[in-house]
């Protein structure tokens, strides 16, 4: 069976929805454009304006502390930088990240919506060019095994959406757990290359069910007892520029798999 990549993703706005995309260009040293280019910040935090450093997730509303951010759906038009954010298939704001106006629009609906959680007024703020609002420290591609969530899924004994581990590839192999192996190996995808550089660590954010906003597994807890570690996908840097399409093949570069 080949490796084959199945979906594309990006998180335009951290904690919020993804982009489903059937292809995109991926360049040398960066994330997929727009992935967590944005970030709603409590007023407790102190990330303001655009942000040229990394800063931990603890700065920005995110789903390991905020799983109500689950319960709104949200668009991003990439050409306008438009955020629609909607509840229970209605609009509730809209705003024009790039603006003042339209940032003063989404800070005021997060700041109602979040309650005592945003602690203060909310503040959207946005990643310098070159950087990114991830939880890694540097601009990287995020890689999940479909047949590794699936023997996820045969030791807790029950149905695991891919959703929870927020990536932005998703693959599917005949082998669970192969995607650790590519570790300190480069790997090819459409006519781009990645260097895999480590193993991703599950947090308490997995534990949040997308479709209803409930905490209703313990993803970290389950890893640990089931396989000894607590991880789930890996991170990549892009090496060689190139377009990736839904379908390509995934393959080390040295041949073996």
């Amino acid at each position: 069976m080949e490796t084959l990549l199945k979906q594309i993703m990006r998180w335009p706005v951290k904690g919020l929805s993804a982009d489903i995309l059937s292809s995109t260009l991926l360049e040398t040293g960066q994330a997929i454009k727009a992935d967590r280019k944005y970030a709603i910040a409590p007023g407790s935090s102190t990330a303001r304006g655009q942000i040229d450093e990394w800063m931990s997730k603890n700065h920005f509303l995110m789903l390991a502390r905020h799983e109500k951010l689950l319960r709104l759906e949200t668009t991003f038009d990439e050409k306008t930088d438009t955020l629609t954010i909607l509840r229970g298939g209605r609009q509730v704001a809209k705003g024009v990240l790039s603006t003042p106006v339209g940032r003063s629009i989404i800070e005021t609906f997060f700041t109602s919506f979040m309650g005592d959680k945003a602690q203060g007024q909310t503040r959207v703020v946005t990643a310098a060019p070159g950087h990114t609002l991830s939880d890694h420290n540097n601009p990287v591609i995020s890689l999940i095994n479909l047949s590794t969530i699936k023997d996820l899924q045969r030791v807790i004994g029950k149905p695991i959406d891919p959703i929870r581990f927020r990536g932005n590839l998703y693959f599917e192999c005949a082998k669970p757990w192969m995607e650790f192996d590519w570790v300190g190996r480069e790997i090819s995808i459409g006519t781009c290359q990645l260097y895999v550089t480590e193993r991703i660590d599950r947090c308490a954010a997995t534990n949040v069910n997308p479709d209803t906003a409930t905490r209703d597994m313990n993803i970290p807890k389950s890893l640990q007892h089931g396989f000894g570690h607590i991880d789930v996908g890996v991170y990549a840097k892009v090496i060689k520029s190139g377009e990736i399409n839904v379908g390509n093949t995934i393959s080390p570069v040295d041949g073996v798999l």
